[in-house]
């Protein structure tokens, strides 16, 4: 997994309740971290993998995520 679909599952994972998927890829782009299109693009691919689903984070995502923030504490 890249580093940038990596940031953007870590962002939905702690994202606020009342933020959308668009909101995070906004606040991501404003960050200068990835374009609005490449955030796009990676927010279909993390629901293609099943990582994501309509609501939120599934099983196999929040798995993933929990996974990546350990990794970003080191």
């Amino acid at each position: 997994m890249d580093i940038n679909k990596k940031v953007l599952l870590l962002a939905i994972y702690k994202k606020e309740e009342n933020e959308s998927f668009k909101d995070i890829v906004l606040m991501l782009e404003n960050s200068r971290v990835f374009s609005l299109k490449e955030g796009k693009r990676l927010l279909k691919e993390l629901k293609r993998e099943k990582f994501l689903n309509d609501s939120g984070l599934t099983i196999k995502g929040l798995t993933k995520a929990k996974e990546i923030e350990n990794e970003f504490k080191l």
